[in-house]
């Protein structure tokens, strides 16, 4: 969408900040979309990545009089983004009901171990996971998934079949996915703590 006639960005906010309807339009128009596509990248949800969008730009609305319209307006409005994320994992970690239903939409498609998870901001929970699993388990699941390992050198190394190896990789990295999936939110709350949302999410 194209400024209003006449106007430049900074008159546009400053029309914001007086609480001018055409000239939050423009903003809202202009933004939506990219924040929308990034916070999807984040919730994995369309309804709630779209009901996240909308409360971004409420708060903008309701704390537009805070807008410094000589400082970068895209920096402020991800900021506001950032928040709201912040507290809708916030309100993901008190609600099991909402876990749940995070779980539900994402299992068919999460994939922690091919999505990244050895960031070091997820690698406590992943040891957690992996601790969880018995001696065999864990140690094949080590050897072949972190170490890069194949079955039939890992078959080798601990003496047994490649059946065997195999068998205990499936049902190690079925327990490894429940346990991330479960902590999800704690997991993305990390990255989100580790990296501003302009820098992580919008670039």
């Amino acid at each position: 969408m194209h400024l209003p006639a006449a106007h430049t960005e900074i008159e546009c906010l400053h029309e914001l900040r007086e609480g001018n309807q055409q000239a939050f339009t423009y903003f809202y128009e202009t933004f939506k979309l990219p924040i929308y596509r990034k916070l999807l990248t984040m919730v994995r949800i369309e309804t709630i990545a779209e009901e996240l969008t909308q409360d971004v730009f409420v708060r903008l609305w309701d704390k537009r009089t805070l807008i410094d319209p000589q400082q970068p307006f895209k920096s402020y409005l991800y900021r506001i983004a950032q928040h709201i994320l912040y507290d809708f994992y916030r309100k993901v970690a008190r609600d099991e009901r909402l876990q749940r239903e995070l779980k539900l939409f994402n299992t068919s498609s999460y994939d922690p171990i091919s999505e990244g998870v050895f960031l070091k901001e997820t690698q406590s929970i992943l040891n957690q996971a992996i601790a969880c699993l018995s001696e065999q388990q864990s140690q094949i699941f080590t050897l072949c998934r972190m170490e890069g390992k194949s079955y039939k050198e890992v078959s080798e190394m601990l003496g047994i079949s490649v059946h065997t190896v195999s068998t205990h990789m499936t049902r190690a990295s079925k327990r490894v996915q429940e346990f991330m999936l479960k902590n999800q939110h704690l997991i993305w709350i990390g990255i989100l703590l580790t990296h501003s949302f302009e820098k992580n999410i919008l670039n």
